[in-house]
C-alpha cells in the first residue's frame, strides 16, 4: 500500500490505475477524485442483494466520465458463501453500522477474491496500481478493509506480478463523513449512488449502511436527496 501522499497529482494526464468500482458513495467519490489517473473501473457482480442497484449506477458514472467499465460475474459467491447480503433482504439486519450488528454482513475474503482478480487485470492491462474505497468505518466489521489486510495484499499483489502492480488506498484513515466531504467539494450528486444492503426499489434508511449513509451526508452538510422508504 503506497501513501496518497507519494501517488502525485490526481489531475496527471497519466492513466495507470484500475479502480475496484461498486456505485457506493465511497468508491464513487473516488472515481471522481482520481478521474484523469483512472484507466478502467472494474465492477463485481457476486449475487448481492443490491448489487443490481449499484452497477447500475457504477455504469452511468463510468459513461459521464468516459472511463472504461467492466463487470465481472461471481456467481459462486452466492452459491457458496454464507452472509444476510447473499440471502435476500429480510436478512439484512437494522440498526446502526457497528460490528455487533452487521456482522452478518461479511461476505468471507470478498475484497480479497475481488482484488486478486483485479491484479490480474491491472498486469494483462499493463496498470501500476489498484485503487479500492476502504475507509476507517469498515475496520472494525470487515477483516478485508483492515490496513493490515491491505499491507499484506499489496505486498502479495506487488510480489506476484510482473510490472510490480501496488495498492492505493486514499481513504484508509478517512471517515465516510470525510469522504462526503470530498465528494461535495467535487460536486457528486450522492443520490446517483447506493448503499442499502437490502436492495429494494429505495433506500431502507433503516439498515445500517443506510444509517451511515444519512450520517455523513448530515456531518458533511449536504443535503440529502435519497430516496428512502
Amino acid at each position: 500500500m503506497i501513501d496518497s501522499s507519494a501517488f502525485g497529482s490526481t489531475s496527471c494526464p497519466r492513466r495507470d490505475c484500475l479502480l475496484v468500482l461498486s456505485g457506493g458513495l465511497d468508491s464513487t467519490t473516488l472515481l471522481y477524485e482520481y478521474k484523469d489517473r483512472i484507466a478502467l473501473a472494474l465492477s463485481f457482480h457476486y449475487g448481492s442483494n443490491h448489487n443490481d442497484k449499484e452497477l447500475a449506477f457504477a455504469a452511468l458514472h463510468c459513461e459521464r466520465l468516459n472511463i472504461p467499465h467492466r463487470i465481472i460475474h461471481l456467481p459462486f459467491i452466492k452459491d457458496c458463501f454464507r452472509s444476510s447480503l447473499l440471502s435476500g433482504s429480510e436478512a439484512v439486519p437494522e440498526g446502526n453500522y457497528d460490528e455487533q450488528n452487521m456482522r452478518s454482513t461479511v461476505v468471507p475474503f470478498r475484497n480479497g477474491i475481488m482484488l486478486s482478480i483485479a491484479a490480474g487485470m491491472a498486469e494483462n492491462e499493463g496498470l501500476q496500481y489498484i485503487m479500492l474505497a476502504n475507509h476507517a468505518g469498515d475496520h472494525a466489521i470487515y477483516p478485508d478493509c483492515r490496513p493490515a489486510f491491505v499491507k499484506a495484499m499489496n505486498e502479495a499483489v506487488k510480489t506476484g506480478t510482473y510490472n510490480g502492480v501496488e495498492l492505493l488506498t486514499p481513504y484508509t484513515d478517512l471517515t465516510k463523513a470525510d469522504i462526503a466531504r470530498i465528494g461535495k467539494s467535487l460536486g457528486i450528486d450522492y443520490s446517483e449512488t447506493w448503499s442499502c444492503y437490502k436492495g429494494g426499489e429505495h433506500h431502507c434508511g433503516k439498515c445500517g449502511t443506510c444509517r451511515e449513509r444519512r450520517d455523513a451526508l448530515r456531518q458533511a452538510g449536504i443535503e440529502d436527496h435519497t430516496i428512502y422508504e
